[in-house]
């Protein structure tokens, strides 16, 4: 049972945003994953379709959370593909730009939940972990290598 001054109307919102770009991803890094062509095809692939399996887990958790709170899980789906481009660059920026929409909705629901659900307090750190990890490493496929 959750602290008498947990937010649970605004928990359940924010864990169904969460929810929603959990979703999203396992959608945008799926369709990533089939239009990568070149060279660097494989290892590629095999990252956006780990992003992919990765985003499944979360919304599975985030949507076990929201029953837990007695809440109904979201059937929306959060914001897809804002450009549909194939370059490998654009598609990294395009992950990075969901990785951070998702690092601020773990951010804002650590915010809400803080001091009053262990629970969902030590969920949230642990996605912010995650996800700024999931940003920093976008951001060094982004860079030019060093030589």
């Amino acid at each position: 049972m959750s602290d008498p001054t947990l937010n649970t109307v605004k928990a359940l919102e924010q864990l169904n945003q969460v929810l929603e770009l959990e979703l999203a991803g396992v959608i945008r890094y799926t369709h990533y994953s089939l239009m990568v062509y070149g060279f660097g095809r494989i290892p590629i692939v095999s990252w956006l379709r780990s992003q992919a399996d990765e985003s499944l887990l979360h919304a599975h958790e985030a949507g076990e959370l929201i029953t837990q709170l007695d809440g109904t899980p979201s059937l929306s789906v959060g914001p897809l593909l804002k450009r549909v481009t194939y370059d490998i660059a654009d598609i990294l920026q395009d992950s990075l730009q969901h990785e951070e929409r998702a690092l601020q909705a773990y951010q804002n629901l650590l915010a809400t939940v803080t001091g009053s659900s262990v629970m969902l307090e030590e969920y949230s750190t642990r996605m912010v972990s995650d996800e700024t990890r999931h940003a920093g490493d976008v951001r060094k496929m982004l860079r030019a290598p060093r030589n």
